[in-house]
């Protein structure tokens, strides 16, 4: 490899050979989690392993606040992130923050409720406090609900369980999220259920930071060969066999 080649690779990531993440530890199965052995897995993690892995990086994991997601990655900062990728949909406030590859999954929103809940569609929400991660595609959703009362949680680094707790606790009266994670936060506990689903099909991809150009081409290009290929079907199947792959 000759010096320019060399120097094109250390310059691909902030820290070379690396790429460095930023995303939480909480549990949002099946897309993100940390197992009993510390381990990090679920449908995101792994594709990232196989995309660090086609672009000779290894994959470093930071736990931080979902709030303190972009500003992580801003221009400005001295910080050694590269990329923000955890359960993140493409918006156009956090285009302005960051670069976005195209999406690696499209995804539903749905409110959970308590069992004895009677709402089960979004006008039996008139008079609810529904909470929702703050400045979320999901907590803008309830916007559309006539009636509804909008409760933000700030974006803490275990801001999934924050809001399950206050939804145990009757401090609101629904949870809007990420159907993926609300089904399994349903299937895990018997006093929770799915009220119904939202089909915004909303597109998850990586969020790249704006001095990383070069980063941002070469992550598209493996995206585009992992489903081309197959890989990305195969993963998607192995994760979340219940819902139909976007992409065939």
């Amino acid at each position: 490899m000759n010096a320019q080649a060399v120097k094109a690779e250390e310059m691909l990531t902030m820290q070379p050979g690396c790429l460095n993440i930023v995303a939480s530890d909480f549990d949002a199965r099946p897309m993100s989690y940390i197992d009993e052995a510390g381990y990090r897995t679920g449908y995101e993690p792994e594709l990232a392993r196989i995309v660090c892995d086609r672009l000779g990086l290894k994959p470093i994991w930071h736990n931080l606040p979902m709030e303190d997601f972009y500003s992580s990655l801003d221009v400005s900062s001295n910080k050694q992130y590269d990329v923000v990728w955890f359960n993140q949909a493409i918006t156009s406030e956090r285009q302005t923050l960051v670069s976005f590859t195209e999406p690696y999954g499209l995804f539903d929103e749905a409110v959970l409720v308590k069992r004895d809940s009677t709402v089960s569609g979004p006008a039996d929400l008139s008079g609810q406090r529904v909470g929702g991660l703050a400045d979320s595609t999901n907590i803008a959703l309830v916007e559309g609900f006539l009636g509804a009362e909008a409760v933000p949680y700030p974006g803490s680094d275990k801001v999934l369980p924050e809001m399950l707790a206050a939804l145990r606790a009757d401090e609101i009266d629904a949870l809007i999220d990420d159907e993926l994670v609300l089904v399994v936060a349903a299937e895990e506990d018997e006093n929770l259920r799915l009220a119904f689903s939202l089909p915004t099909k909303a597109p998850f991809a990586i969020g790249v930071s704006k001095r990383q150009p070069e980063l941002l081409k070469k992550l598209e290009e493996t995206l585009a060969e992992l489903k081309a290929d197959g890989t990305l079907a195969a993963l998607w199947e192995t994760w979340i066999p219940w819902k139909p792959f976007p992409f065939s």
